[in-house]
């Protein structure tokens, strides 16, 4: 658990990282270099846990070293289900990473939600659903490995 407290917003006290997979750590199917190591910092401190509908057929190759749950996801309705997910895990207790407009409502929904603009851009939707806003999963994931980054954004 990482426990990060932000003065004017609240106490997060997150248990669970909820990524999306296919333009959040992947570009065309394949890991972001730098993702992989970061993600295995971060797996010593939460349960990861990755959302894809696997567009490409990569995620288990790309993903196979890193220690966390893969859900592969239906295509339809994947906003609700990805919803789902994070509500069964608990919302207080979870940070997800998306980009796209199938990520809003995990966005909404968990204790910390933040969209990333890369290559694939950002939905509209997951960016106004969002805590916070990144142009790289780098640099999200950063915000969580380095908390006082975070605190500078989100405090009032």
């Amino acid at each position: 658990m990482i426990e990060i407290p932000v003065p004017g917003f609240k106490t997060l006290r997150i248990e669970h990282l909820v990524l999306d997979y296919n333009g959040t750590l992947a570009r065309d199917g394949r890991l972001i270099d730098g993702v992989r190591e970061r993600l295995l910092g971060l797996s010593r401190s939460l349960e990861l846990h990755v959302l894809t509908a696997d567009t490409h057929g990569t995620v288990a190759r790309e993903i196979a070293e890193i220690p966390c749950e893969v859900t592969v996801i239906p295509s339809q309705n994947e906003a609700e289900a990805k919803s789902r997910f994070v509500s069964k895990l608990g919302c207080d207790n979870t940070a997800c990473i998306g980009n796209g407009r199938n990520d809003r409502l995990m966005l909404s929904h968990a204790a910390l939600g933040i969209s990333v603009i890369q290559a694939e851009g950002c939905a509209r939707e997951a960016l106004l659903a969002a805590d916070v806003v990144t142009t790289s999963i780098l640099d999200a994931l950063d915000l969580i490995i380095h908390p006082l980054r975070l605190m500078a954004t989100l405090r009032s």
